[in-house]
């Protein structure tokens, strides 16, 4: 009898659905304040999840703020700008 692995599920920020951790990236807040997107998901730090290559949730969510009340900071145009640059090259 084969063993069946439990896949994690994660929300995403900007259109609130759930979806395997594999198929979104993570926004994480290292512990020195910086933002940056994480490919990996591994970064320490405090983390929120987008779906992969969507420029539309990150808008979303940046309209709403759901990424500052998430990672508990202010989040400056520049860093939404580069993190928007990142997303679009996926």
């Amino acid at each position: 009898m084969e063993k069946i692995r439990k896949i994690p599920q994660r929300k995403c920020v900007g259109c609130n659905e759930r979806h395997d951790k594999g198929d979104l990236w993570r926004v994480v807040k290292a512990p020195d304040g910086t933002v940056s997107l994480d490919k990996t998901g591994r970064a320490a730090g405090r983390g929120a999840y987008i779906c992969k290559g969507s420029v539309k949730c990150l808008r979303a969510a940046r309209k709403a703020h759901r990424l500052e009340s998430n990672l508990e900071t202010m989040i400056p145009d520049v860093v939404y700008d580069a993190l928007e640059a990142a997303l679009a090259e996926a």
